[in-house]
C-alpha cells in the first residue's frame, strides 16, 4: 500500500511546461547569436577600420618621401625661388641645373616632348627644363589634364575598369631627381684628363668599393660631370675612359672645371631616377572576377620601367600644388593650371628660371613649387554588407565635400565606387599631408 502511494505521487513534464521551456531557451539561443553576429560585425567593421588606416599613413608617407626628392640635383640643390644677382641679373641658385651640351638627350623620359606648347627643341646649350623634373596630371572619370600623362611604355597603362587597369579619376605624377647615392667619385684613381685649351679629353673611371661595376655601359652614353656648384651633361664613347663625342653629338665640349668640389660622373639612364606614381586596378584573388579595389603603384623608369605596388585599398589620388609667382604671391592650382599658368581669369608670370628660359614658358610653373597637398582615399578592401549608410557615406574634399555622402550621391563632378569598378559596401576614409618642397625645381 505505502509502495502504490510513493508511486503515484511521482509526475513528468507537462506539455505546457515543456512548451516554455523550449520557448525560453530559443529566446535565449537567439539572444546569444544576435549577441555573437554584432559583435562578429563591429569586430569585422574595426578590423577593417584599422588596416585602413594603417595602409592609408603608409601610402602619404611614401608618396612625400619621393615628393621631397624632387628636383635633387647630386649636392647642388637649392631651396625655395632662385635669387637674382643684382650686378648681372641672373639667377644664381638656377646655374646649378644641369648644362646640357648633348644634342641627342632622351627627353622620352618626358611626357611632353620639345615643341608647341612648349619650348622648341634647343639649337645650342641649353640647361634641364623644369617640366622635366615635375609634372602631374590631374584626372576624371574621362581623361587627364594636361592630356599627355605618362603612357604603357612608361609602365603606365590606360584608364579602365578591367584588373590591371589605371584606375578611373585617379591622378598621375611623374618626378624627377638624381641619385646621389650613385655614380663614380672622381678623385684616387678616377680622374677627368683635360686638353690643354681646358675642354675635357677623357674621364677615366676605376670604380671603387661599393660604386657601380662599368658593365653594360655602352658608346654614345649620356653622361653628367657635376660637383656642388655645377653640372654638364654630354655623350660620351668609350669604357673606362668615357671621350666627349664631337659636334655631331654635342653642342659644345665639355669644360675640364678646376678645383671642384667633391665632383662625380653620373650614367644619365640610371642615376636620373624617374618616378612615377599612379592607382591600378587589382583583384584579392588575381582574377577579373575577383572584388576589385585600387592599388598604389610607383615606377621607376629611369631605365626599363620596374612598377613595385605599395599598397592595396586606395580608390582616389589627388595633388593639390602650391606655387609661388614672379611677383612672391602663392596659388594653388591644378596640374594643369601649372603646366599653363592659368590661374582663374589671370595667367601667372614665372619666377627666374636658368638662362634662356623665359617667364612665359609653357610649364615653367613647375619650378615655383612650394608645396604640394596630397588626398588619398582608402577603402576596406572587402565588402561587408553589414554597414548600414551612416558607414558607407565619406567624404572627399578634393570633390569639395566637407561631409559625409553617401558613395552614389557623389555629385555630377563625383567619382563613385561604382564608376570605378568598385563594390560600394565598404568603409572608405580620406588621408592627406602637405609637402613643403625641399629643392629648387630649375
Amino acid at each position: 500500500m505505502t509502495a502504490f502511494r510513493s508511486l503515484s505521487r511521482q509526475r513528468g513534464v507537462t506539455l505546457v511546461e515543456l512548451m516554455v521551456a523550449l520557448v525560453l531557451g530559443l529566446l535565449v539561443a537567439g539572444g546569444i547569436v544576435v549577441i555573437f553576429s554584432s559583435t562578429s560585425a563591429s569586430n569585422q567593421a574595426q578590423t577593417q577600420l584599422a588596416r585602413l588606416q594603417e595602409q592609408g599613413r603608409y601610402a602619404v608617407t611614401r608618396i612625400a618621401a619621393d615628393l621631397k626628392m624632387a628636383g635633387a640635383q647630386y649636392c647642388s640643390s637649392t631651396g625655395g625661388t632662385a635669387t637674382v644677382a643684382s650686378a648681372s641679373g641672373i639667377a644664381l641658385d638656377s646655374l646649378r641645373t644641369p648644362r646640357v651640351l648633348s644634342k641627342n638627350l632622351n627627353l622620352t623620359m618626358s611626357t611632353t616632348p620639345w615643341g608647341s606648347p612648349y619650348p622648341t627643341a634647343p639649337a645650342d646649350v641649353y640647361y634641364l627644363p623644369s617640366f622635366v623634373y615635375m609634372r602631374g596630371f590631374t584626372c576624371t572619370k574621362t581623361d587627364c589634364a594636361p592630356a599627355s600623362p605618362p603612357t604603357a611604355a612608361q609602365g603606365v597603362p590606360a584608364m579602365g575598369t578591367d584588373v590591371g587597369a589605371r584606375v578611373f579619376g585617379a591622378s598621375v605624377l611623374q618626378l624627377r631627381y638624381f641619385d646621389s647615392n650613385r655614380g663614380w667619385a672622381i678623385g684616387g684613381n678616377s680622374q677627368v684628363v683635360p686638353k690643354a685649351n681646358g675642354d675635357i679629353d677623357h674621364v677615366h673611371i676605376v670604380p671603387k668599393t661599393g660604386e657601380p661595376s662599368l658593365a653594360g655601359v655602352a658608346n654614345n652614353e649620356q653622361m653628367m660631370l657635376a660637383d656642388c656648384s655645377t653640372a654638364q651633361v654630354f655623350q660620351t664613347t668609350g669604357n673606362p675612359d668615357f671621350v666627349p663625342v664631337g659636334t655631331a653629338a654635342n653642342f659644345a665640349a665639355p669644360r675640364a672645371l678646376a678645383p671642384q668640389s667633391a665632383p662625380r660622373f653620373f650614367r644619365m639612364s640610371t642615376d636620373f631616377k624617374t618616378i612615377t606614381y599612379f592607382l591600378q586596378v587589382v583583384s584579392d584573388d588575381g582574377t577579373a572576377t575577383g572584388v576589385k579595389t585600387g592599388a598604389l603603384m610607383r615606377c621607376d623608369s629611369s631605365a626599363t620601367p620596374v612598377c613595385q605596388e605599395l599598397v592595396r585599398g586606395m580608390e582616389r589620388l589627388d595633388f593639390n600644388y602650391g606655387v609661388e609667382d614672379a611677383s612672391g604671391l602663392m596659388h594653388y592650382l591644378s596640374a594643369a593650371e601649372v603646366d599653363s599658368r592659368a590661374s582663374g581669369s589671370a595667367t601667372l608670370t614665372c619666377p627666374n628660371g636658368p638662362p634662356g628660359s623665359s617667364a612665359t614658358d609653357q610649364g615653367c610653373l613647375w619650378r615655383a613649387l612650394k608645396t604640394v597637398e596630397v588626398n588619398v582615399l582608402m577603402d576596406g578592401q572587402s565588402p561587408l554588407y553589414t554597414l548600414t549608410g551612416p558607414d558607407l557615406a565619406y567624404a572627399y574634399s578634393p570633390e569639395g565635400n566637407s561631409t559625409p555622402v553617401a558613395p552614389d550621391a557623389r555629385g555630377t563632378g563625383g567619382i563613385s565606387p561604382t564608376d570605378q569598378g568598385f563594390a560600394v559596401p565598404m568603409m572608405r576614409r580620406q588621408f592627406g599631408t602637405l609637402v613643403m618642397m625641399r629643392n629648387y625645381n630649375p
